[in-house]
């Protein structure tokens, strides 16, 4: 009840009005950014079709241009083109002649394929079902659509939205996503896949007669960590077995060899769904064999990769020393050629990725950088020409970044420090480090978006820096898995040492630097305030607090197997060895909670647990709980006043 209390009265808080302060020009800025979630090439290289976000959030449009960008863009939608809906997963035709998409232009919130013209034209609905719809891709012989369905979801699936809230009787209610097949001369469709497995990827074998999938039984967001490989009967039936990874591997993105013999995909340590990183794979379709690297020891980790039906070559999108690469590799000779890399972000769905024609002489990709807003771009892989115009009047607010690297236990770190905007190097500046999330995931240079994002304290005044420590992507396995039952141990070390090099590197008053981060980044600024006193001021958003406590409490326990080697029931030690509030007496440094109250990543009992202990041992502390928020915020005004109080508390504490 106390909880409950303290959530409606912070609740109240964040309806707060907040007075204009000089990073109002910067957040108008970002608002003004016309952002892109998806970029896809036709088989035959003629022509782009992309996803852009509109102004009225949660709704999107498809637009197709010619590879070249001569001409408007084409505007395909469900509707009428004046009513904003949710348009998206633009999948192309095999005869690049037709996309299929999803719209919602028929009844809010509830998505139907639909096929359009490439050439522009009326859209023919082929689907009429109840629940969640995602991910349409065409059979090679451009008879049928395979589709991933919820039947009667009642909500947006996935771990970063809010969960839904708890009352009477508990149970586990679970929502299957199955895979289904629409016949679309015919306009039905029929879910193929057992109805006891959740189904997260898929791939078309070439000949069209089967599918290899990823699947788990149980709640899908939860179990994406120890899903399997399988192959399905295009006709359905019951899934055969492939490959079951070790509990150290996770898998993702399951696509057939072109001769139909083998399934690749990649395989590491992953600690979120659609965050991907780690070495591309190859197994028998057969099942019972062992999987193979084709990158060993790679110094990077794969992010995504694309086998083109009429190219020799595969092409894989990596994290690399803090920015992204595409390589090329021939998978009969395992020869590897790096296309591209760049100190920037790089996507064409869901985070990773270049779209390839057929034959993989032409590409299209959104990228994305500091200095750079998103704009679409295409042309041969690491050759493209931009083809949209959206973000030309955008300035970036913030100041230079530049790649740092220290050497730490024996590791070579990477990490971005950002100078202040208005940068005068006869002066000594405050700084920030902001650690991110994770924590397998990267921090590479990208267009900032609305909510929390430190790089904004930039415009304040202050050196931001944003470190890479280990545990993270960019360097290989070794790297990514070097936190293992070491959580807040080697990384804080990373960090400090990160630290250290910024301070040498830079006029910084080391007697002058605060600590963020969110999610795991809200754990490690909890841990490393119980474990040094450097700090001045801290920040922890989503945190966690007790890893004991916390693995009963979130929604996703899967993901701490690989990191902990057991359950918190047989090995309580280990959990209690990494859990700040075991050192809750060491804390000194004033900082500011916040999290939102329907997180099932990093639930609010965490923070709580924080917040209660500095306000106990009369360590200068606040914490705001943010309503029907999960672990990624939608709420614009809730994504402006967690970066405005962020901003506050540091100006308030160290300036």
């Amino acid at each position: 009840m106390k909880l409950s209390f303290y959530i409606l009265v912070l609740a109240a808080s964040v309806a707060w009005s907040q007075p204009v302060t000089p990073v109002e020009p910067a957040l108008a800025e970002i608002a003004a950014t016309r952002w892109f979630q998806q970029s896809a090439i036709s088989p035959d290289g003629s022509h782009v079709a992309y996803v852009e976000a509109l102004t009225a959030p949660g709704k999107s449009a498809i637009y197709i241009r010619a590879f070249q960008g001569s001409g408007a863009p084409v505007r395909i939608t469900a509707g009428d083109g004046k009513t904003a809906c949710d348009e998206e997963s633009v999948a192309w035709s095999p005869d690049s002649k037709q996309i299929a998409f999803l719209s919602d232009c028929a009844k809010a919130d509830q998505f139907e394929v639909y096929l359009a013209p490439a050439t522009g034209g009326p859209a023919r609905q082929v689907t009429h079902l109840t629940g969640l719809l995602a991910n349409p891709h065409w059979s090679p012989d451009g008879k049928r659509i395979a589709i991933l369905f919820t039947e009667n979801l009642p909500h947006r699936a996935g771990p970063l939205d809010p969960v839904p809230p708890d009352s009477g009787v508990m149970e586990s209610k679970i929502y299957e996503q199955r895979l289904a097949v629409v016949d679309i001369a015919a306009a039905s469709s029929r879910q193929i896949s057992p109805a006891n497995m959740y189904i997260y990827e898929y791939d078309w074998s070439p000949d069209g007669q089967s599918f290899a999938v990823s699947a788990a039984q149980g709640s899908g967001d939860n179990n994406w960590w120890i899903a399997q490989i399988y192959t399905l009967s295009a006709t359905g039936g019951e899934l055969k077995p492939v490959y079951k990874p070790g509990v150290e591997r996770q898998i993702a993105e399951p696509q057939w060899s072109h001769d139909g013999k083998s399934i690749l995909f990649i395989g590491g340590m992953m600690s979120d769904e659609g965050s991907t990183g780690g070495e591309l794979y190859q197994v028998s379709a057969a099942g019972g064999g062992e999987a193979r690297s084709l990158t060993p020891g790679i110094n990077s980790s794969v992010a995504d990769f694309s086998w083109p039906k009429d190219s020799r070559y595969l092409y894989f999108s990596e994290h690399y020393d803090g920015g992204s690469a595409v390589s090329q590799i021939d998978p009969t000779s395992g020869q590897t050629e790096r296309m591209w890399q760049g100190d920037e972000t790089i996507f064409t769905m869901d985070g990773g990725g270049v779209a390839l024609s057929a034959d993989g002489k032409k590409s299209t990709v959104v990228r994305s950088s500091w200095d750079k807003a998103p704009e679409v771009w295409a042309g041969p892989v690491g050759r493209w020409s931009k083809l949209t115009q959206a973000n030309e009047d955008r300035l970036p607010l913030w100041g230079e970044a530049k790649s740092l690297h220290w050497n730490s236990d024996g590791f070579r770190v990477q990490g971005w420090l950002i100078y202040p905007k208005k940068y005068d190097p006869s002066r000594k500046y405050p700084m920030v480090v902001s650690i991110h999330g994770g924590p397998a995931s990267s921090m590479k240079p990208a267009w900032p978006k609305p909510g929390f994002n430190a790089t904004l304290l930039s415009q304040q005044g202050y050196f931001v820096l944003l470190p890479n420590p280990r545990g993270s992507y960019g360097q290989g396995e070794k790297f990514t898995t070097a936190n293992v039952k070491d959580f807040g141990g080697g990384d804080l070390r990373d960090v400090l040492a990160g630290v250290d090099e910024a301070v040498r590197t830079a006029p910084i008053d080391s007697n002058r630097v605060g600590v963020t981060g969110w999610s795991y980044g809200g754990f490690m600024t909890m841990w490393t305030v119980t474990q040094t006193n450097r700090f001045r001021a801290a920040v922890a958003g989503a945190g966690i607090a007790n890893w004991k406590s916390y693995y009963g409490e979130n929604s996703i326990d899967q993901w701490m197997l690989p990191y902990f080697g057991a359950t918190v029931y047989d090995d309580p030690a280990v959990y209690a060895k990494s859990a700040p509030i075991e050192y809750i007496k060491n804390v000194k440094t004033p900082t500011l909670v916040v999290v939102g109250d329907r997180d099932g990543e990093c639930p609010a009992p965490q923070s709580y647990e924080f917040w209660h202990a500095l306000r106990d041992l009369g360590v200068k502390t606040e914490m705001v709980i943010y309503p029907n928020e999960g672990h990624r915020f939608h709420t614009p005004a809730h994504q402006k006043d967690v970066l405005v109080r962020m901003i506050a508390w540091f100006n308030e504490n160290l300036k």
